[in-house]
């Protein structure tokens, strides 16, 4: 089984190490401080961060979020490096590929992208692949606010359907930009979107569900 989640985490922790807790992210309103508090919270307080998704529990989130945005940055970079505590099923490493790849790479090019001098990576086939098999399986709820036909394309010319309807934009890239496009990144992912102009207009408009 591939330890992709493990790589990305620890590229996480390093980039956001080397910016600093006040340099900007994609995540609107968030400076890194805010992103690495989130991805603690997510993984460390199961009882705060389904306020992401649950309203009642929003104000719980928000007062969680503050306390780990209170503490020192040091220690916050420490967290996501040593993963979460011993009986998290997170330590699970199925669970922790299931549900932390494409947490941590978003999450990463959150902080790669919004530096003025930042360029692409080079990603290995293999991890291409995983991330489009996770946006296979998640592209039609990804794509449910979408206004108009959504489909996805490799260069390859595979595809995975985001929302059904017409008329309807194809979005080609590597899957990793798809990825970072399918989580309302638009404006930082690397695409070719092809279709009505009207059309292309709304999709790049719309905040898709993202994280």
């Amino acid at each position: 089984m591939s330890t992709f989640a493990k790589r990305e985490r620890l590229l996480l922790a390093d980039l956001l190490e080397t910016v600093g807790p006040d340099a900007e992210t994609l995540c609107e309103g968030w400076r890194t401080r805010d992103l690495a508090a989130h991805v603690i919270v997510r993984e460390r307080r199961p009882d705060a961060a389904g306020g992401t998704l649950i309203k009642q529990l929003q104000p719980r989130l928000e007062k969680v979020m503050a306390e780990y945005t209170a503490k020192p940055y040091d220690e916050l970079i420490q967290l996501i490096r040593t993963g979460p505590p011993r009986f998290s099923p997170f330590q699970l490493k199925q669970v922790d590929e299931a549900a932390n790849i494409v947490e941590f790479y978003v999450h990463t090019e959150d902080v790669r992208r919004a530096q003025p001098d930042w360029s692409a990576r080079e990603l290995d086939p293999v991890f291409q692949d995983t991330l489009w098999s996770r946006l296979e399986r998640t592209a039609r709820l990804l794509g449910r606010g979408v206004p108009t036909g959504l489909v996805l394309r490799r260069p390859d010319g595979q595809t995975a359907v985001a929302h059904r309807g017409a008329p309807v934009v194809t979005v080609t890239g590597e899957p990793s930009e798809l990825l970072l496009f399918a989580f309302g990144r638009q404006s930082a992912a690397r695409v070719d979107l092809e279709g009505d102009a009207d059309a292309i207009e709304k999709v790049q408009g719309t905040k898709q569900l993202g994280f």
